[in-house]
């Protein structure tokens, strides 16, 4: 293992180098390689030209150094040459080339041999073509492999920007993330677990190696000795003094870099630590390719780290609060300003069904039946919390609850269905999540991506609510102790006695709806084809 970095080199320009072969491809420069290997991994960073004896003072590494030969004294046999190929290859040097006319007709025979013995490339530049015209045609591909990058670059921010609002954010940016790198990316959590991973396998060395490249950018608990990132080269990140001793004779924590790198048999690795210090990490392991690989991991983290940090100051703490408040037996009227609105609104979320599957699930036969929609995990039911602007999220039983403050309209979500309810205070917030939980059945039966509770006033709001309510009681007696026959009498009235929709909206068979409503019909000794009927039915279950 390499030693762990934390800090680009700054001799590397950030261009993208050029392979030699496409400068050798190019006619108009009419260069011609004479020695040395045939490499396609070959690449010059730039070109530069020297006729010192010795270029190595002058060299940063990856050069195409041009001479004309202007250095090489007369008789200079081939110890001369074997040094000066020696210093270009000791400096780092990606090519050599040497110029014809006017100094020297042909290539020496011994600089030759020097740079095959060394493994040097040596190109032999024309007459007709000037070292400045060389230097030129780098800069062009260079410009041309940058603009590319550039293009490939904005096409990765925009598809990791698509992945982050679908209904799965993290495993889709992660997904994403991976396919771009043709390598694996992971997401750790506070305690250093794997949540969620995308991407082919590459090693158990290699996921050692990134769980513990993780843990030198996971902030660091007061007195916990991290991961020095300076360790000592071949032992990766390894344990260092956790820094300077305080005035009280404790060790403060050493701080945490922002990222750091590291390179596994042939596998580059980065971590990068996510949020304002809430301890998420995203792992990369991959082969090096591109220098925009980078920037594009650097996009996902900051998606990762919206999408898995505290979307506003003090929250936590506030909700922390009101929470210790109500299980200490404090009333939801007190409670509610700690969380940051007096009137909310009730949404219940489902994954969405694909438009295709319009049968209830019981009819289709297993073979024909596609898969169960996931249930959502934590993640994508904070993700969906972010996108209605609340972070008081309960994904339970493949619904997610969320508690949204009556100034934000909840609008619809790509991938989700949603039932909303009428603004309450926190009183009534128990009637309105019964709404929400209707809502939603509407929405799924009529598959539509949001429905609202509607909050019209309505006839029975002449009725006083004692009256409508032994009204209720004394109308649905029969099957008031049935709530199976309740809600399914409720959403086959809702949805305009559809026996199909309503029992997608209840997740059972036709069979099974008509089934209950039959029963509801015999109990209430009641025609359920006659409007008034109806009329009075669904005012009753309005007030139960």
């Amino acid at each position: 293992m390499e030693k762990t970095s934390t800090m680009p080199d700054p001799t590397v320009p950030p261009t993208p180098p050029v392979p030699l072969d496409a400068l050798l491809a190019r006619e108009d420069l009419g260069l011609r390689r004479v020695a040395g290997p045939s490499d396609p991994g070959t690449v010059v960073r730039w070109a530069h030209t020297s006729e010192m004896a010795d270029p190595y003072p002058y060299l940063l590494g990856g050069e195409l150094l041009l001479s004309a030969g202007v250095h090489i004294p007369d008789g200079a046999g081939p110890g001369y040459f074997d040094a000066y190929v020696s210093r270009i290859v000791a400096a780092g040097g990606a090519a050599l080339g040497f110029g014809l006319a006017p100094v020297h007709e042909t290539v020496p025979g011994a600089l030759v041999a020097a740079c095959d013995l060394q493994g040097l490339p040596l190109l032999e530049v024309p007459p007709r073509t000037t070292f400045s015209g060389v230097a030129r045609a780098v800069w062009q591909l260079m410009a041309q492999a940058r603009l590319a990058e550039l293009r490939r670059v904005t096409e990765a921010h925009r598809g990791l920007a698509s992945a982050a609002a679908r209904p799965d954010p993290v495993p889709s940016v992660l997904h994403r993330l991976s396919r771009h790198l043709d390598g694996r990316a992971v997401l750790f959590g506070p305690e250093g677990t794997e949540i969620a991973a995308a991407g082919r396998a590459l090693g158990e060395e290699t996921d050692t190696a990134l769980a513990k490249l993780a843990e030198v950018v996971r902030p660091a608990d007061p007195g916990e000795h991290r991961p020095d990132p300076a360790g000592p080269p071949g032992s990766g990140a390894v344990p260092g003094a956790a820094g300077p001793a305080s005035p009280a004779g404790r060790a403060r924590p050493r701080p945490s870099p922002a990222s750091a790198a590291d390179t596994v048999a042939g596998i580059r690795l980065a971590a990068y630590a996510l949020g304002a210090g809430h301890g998420f990490v995203l792992g990369v392991a991959a082969p090096p390719r591109d220098s925009g690989d980078h920037t594009v991991a650097s996009v996902a983290a900051v998606l990762l780290s919206l999408l898995t940090g505290e979307q506003q100051g003090g929250t936590g703490a506030a909700r922390s609060a009101a929470l210790v408040r109500l299980l200490l037996g404090g009333d939801p009227q007190e409670v509610a300003p700690l969380l940051g609105g007096e009137r909310w609104r009730v949404v219940h979320a489902r994954r969405a069904v694909r438009p295709s599957d319009t049968r209830p699930p019981d009819t289709r036969s297993p073979e024909t039946r596609p898969p169960e929609v996931p249930s959502p995990d934590a993640l994508a039911a904070s993700a969906l919390g972010a996108a209605l602007g609340s972070a008081l999220v309960d994904p339970a039983d493949g619904i997610v609850r969320v508690l949204v403050p009556a100034g934000r309209e909840p609008e619809a979500q790509t991938g989700w269905t949603l039932g909303v309810s009428a603004a309450v205070t926190p009183h009534d917030w128990p009637a309105a999540d019964t709404q929400a939980a209707r809502a939603l059945a509407h929405a799924r039966a009529t598959r539509v991506p949001l429905v609202v509770h509607g909050t019209r006033p309505a006839l029975d709001d002449l009725v006083p609510a004692a009256d409508a309510r032994a009204h209720a009681r004394t109308l649905l007696a029969p099957v008031a102790g049935t709530p199976a026959l309740t809600d399914t009498l409720r959403t086959w009235l809702s949805l305009h006695g559809s026996w199909d929709r309503t029992a997608v909206a209840l997740s059972v068979h036709r069979n099974t709806v008509r089934q209950r409503i039959a029963r509801c019909a015999a109990l209430l000794n009641a025609d359920l084809d006659d409007p008034d009927v109806r009329m009075n039915l669904w005012f009753a279950l309005r007030h139960i």
